[in-house]
């Protein structure tokens, strides 16, 4: 399986977090926070027409949120 960033799930899309390198600090850990750890499965739910925001589904509950 190729490794792809969020930005390009399509809709609908399922994907394995394998990695959130690269990432401030502070966001890494936000992330982790609302579950976003490495071995879980995420499906990408939604995008705005210009892709910011993005709704993903992970751990039966969806989130929310914006590129920065």
């Amino acid at each position: 399986m190729a490794e792809m960033s969020l930005a390009q799930l399509k809709i609908g899309q399922k994907a394995i977090i394998t990695s959130l390198a690269g990432l401030p600090p502070q966001s890494r850990q936000k992330l982790l926070d609302m579950g976003l750890t490495r071995g879980e499965e995420i499906i990408m739910i939604h995008k705005a027409p210009l892709g910011d925001p993005i709704w993903l589904a992970v751990k039966g509950y969806e989130l929310s949120f914006r590129r920065e």
